[in-house]
C-alpha cells in the first residue's frame, strides 16, 4: 500500500519513512503543504500521514483542501500540539484519526494499519486466491506445497493483485504506485519483480497466476 507522508521536519520524516518502508509500505515524503496538494492531486494513495504544524500551508489547510476537492483518502494527523481544539477541528473537517507527538513507533504503525483496514475493506492478515495464501504479517506466500517469504516489492505487488483479482493494471500504474514519482528506477523494474513473483508462484504449484494482457498490463487470474 502507498502512503504520502507530509512533515516539515526532515529528520523525523526520514525516520518515519524508513519505519514505514520496513513495514512494507511504499512512501512518498514531502515537506510542505503546497507539495502535499500537488502529490495528492496527481497521485493515488491509500493513506496520508499529515503533520499539522508546518510553515505556509499547514496540515489543517491541506486536509480541508483535500476534502473540498472530493478526495476521501484516509488521513492520520500528527501534531506536537495537544490542544483539544486542534484535534476536534481536524476530525470535524475530515481527518480519520489523530496522533499527538511524541508517539511510539509501534502506536503509529498500529494506527496506520487500522486506518487502512477501515478504508479499504481490509480482508484480514491472510489473503487467498486459488490455492495460494498470502500472510500479510509474515510476508509469506503459501500453498500446500510449501511457503516462500517475499521481499518488500514482491510482497507489495502480490498483495495488490490479491486484493484486486481480475483487475488489469498497466506497467505505468504499478510503477507509479510502488516506486513513485521520485524513483530512479526504470520501467523494467516492474517486469523484473513480476518475473520473480511468477517464478515463486510456479515453484509452489500455485493455481493463481499473474497474467500478461497484451497491450494492457497484468492481472491476477486463477488457472482452471
Amino acid at each position: 500500500m502507498k502512503i504520502l507522508l507530509v512533515d516539515d521536519d526532515y529528520e523525523i520524516s526520514k525516520a518515519l519513512k524508513t519505519v514505514l518502508e520496513r513495514s512494507k509500505y511504499t512512501v512518498d515524503a514531502v515537506f510542505n503543504g503546497d507539495d502535499a496538494i500537488d502529490y495528492i492531486r496527481s497521485g493515488t494513495y491509500d493513506g496520508v500521514i499529515l503533520d499539522i504544524m508546518m510553515p505556509g500551508k499547514d496540515g489543517l489547510e491541506v486536509l480541508r483542501e483535500m476534502r473540498d476537492m472530493g478526495n476521501t483518502t484516509p488521513v492520520l494527523l500528527l501534531s506536537a500540539r495537544g490542544e483539544l481544539h486542534d484535534r476536534v477541528t481536524g476530525l470535524e473537517i475530515g481527518a480519520d484519526d489523530y496522533l499527538p507527538k511524541p508517539f511510539a513507533v509501534s502506536e503509529l504503525l498500529a494506527r496506520v494499519r487500522a486506518l487502512l483496514r477501515r478504508s479499504s475493506g481490509y480482508a484480514g492478515d491472510v489473503l487467498r486466491a486459488g490455492n495460494v495464501s498470502l500472510n500479510c504479517a509474515t510476508y509469506e506466500l503459501t500453498t500446500e506445497k510449501g511457503a516462500i517469504r517475499l521481499n518488500n516489492k514482491e510482497f507489495q505487488l502480490m498483495e495488490y493483485f490479491m486484493r484486486n483479482p481480475g483487475i488489469i493494471f498497466s506497467t505505468d500504474d504499478l510503477m507509479e504506485k510502488f516506486w513513485g514519482w521520485d524513483a530512479e528506477a526504470e520501467l523494467n523494474v516492474v517486469w523484473t519483480n513480476i518475473g520473480y513473483l511468477r517464478r515463486k508462484l510456479n515453484s509452489l504449484s500455485a493455481t493463481a497466476q499473474i497474467r500478461s494482457i497484451r497491450g494492457a498490463g497484468y492481472c491476477l487470474e486463477q488457472k482452471c
